[in-house]
C-alpha cells in the first residue's frame, strides 16, 4: 500500500506490504496495524483509492479484488484539487 499526504503522515510510512484478497481485507489489516493511531482510521474514511492505477470510486471495497504484488494507493483529500 502506498500512502500519500495525510495518510502517509498518519501511517508514519510511505508504503507497506499487504497480504489480502480484497481491498476491504487490506484496509482492515492496515487499520489493525495502525490501531494505536486513531487518526489513521479517520484518514482512511475520507480517502480515495487506486488499485493498480484504476480508481475504486464508489465500489464496495469487499468486491474489489487485489492481485498478488499489486499496488493500492491511498489518496486523502487535499487542498487545491
Amino acid at each position: 500500500m502506498r500512502y500519500w499526504a495525510a495518510a502517509k503522515a498518519a501511517a508514519g510510512t510511505a508504503e507497506e506490504p499487504y497480504a489480502a484478497a480484497t481491498l476491504a481485507e487490506a484496509l482492515d489489516a492496515a487499520r489493525a496495524a495502525h490501531a494505536a493511531n486513531p487518526e489513521f482510521a479517520r484518514v482512511l474514511l475520507r480517502s480515495s483509492f487506486l488499485v493498480d492505477g484504476d480508481p475504486v470510486g464508489t465500489r464496495n471495497h469487499a468486491a474489489v479484488p487485489l492481485a498478488e504484488g499489486g499496488t493500492v494507493e491511498v489518496l486523502p483529500p487535499f487542498a487545491g484539487g
